[in-house]
C-alpha cells in the first residue's frame, strides 16, 4: 500500500495543480469574453449604439420636417394650404373633388386618407 501511494504522489500532485490551474485560467477567459466588460459585450455595446445613433438621425430629419412646416405656419405670410390641411384633417372635412381612400388598420378599425 505504501509503494503504491509512493507510485502515485508524483502523478497526482502535478495532474491535480495544472487541473486546478486550467479551471482557473478557463474562469479568466470566459469573463474576458462573456462578462460584464469583455470581448461580446463590447461588439453589443457597438451595436446598440449604432441603433440609436440611426434612431438619432431619423428624428433630426423628422424634427427639420417639422421646423419646416411650422415655418410655413409662423410669420407675416401663413400657407394657405398647410391651413387648409391642418383644418381639414381637424375637423374631418373633405373637398368634393377629394378622393378619400378607407384603409383598415391592425386593430379592425378603419382610417381615412
Amino acid at each position: 500500500m505504501y509503494r503504491l501511494r509512493a507510485m502515485l504522489r508524483p502523478l497526482l500532485v502535478p495532474l491535480g495543480l495544472y487541473s486546478l490551474a486550467g479551471l482557473i485560467a478557463s474562469y479568466f477567459i470566459w469573463h474576458g469574453l462573456h462578462g460584464q466588460r469583455g470581448l461580446k459585450t463590447g461588439e453589443e455595446y457597438e451595436q446598440r449604439l449604432g441603433q440609436l445613433r440611426l434612431e438619432r438621425d431619423l428624428l433630426k430629419l423628422e424634427r427639420l420636417q417639422w421646423e419646416k412646416r411650422i415655418k410655413l405656419i409662423r410669420g407675416e405670410t401663413v400657407d394657405r394650404d398647410i391651413v387648409d390641411e391642418e383644418a381639414r384633417a381637424l375637423l374631418g372635412r373633405v373637398h368634393k373633388n377629394e378622393v378619400v381612400i378607407l384603409t383598415q388598420t391592425a386593430d379592425g378599425g378603419s382610417t381615412t386618407r
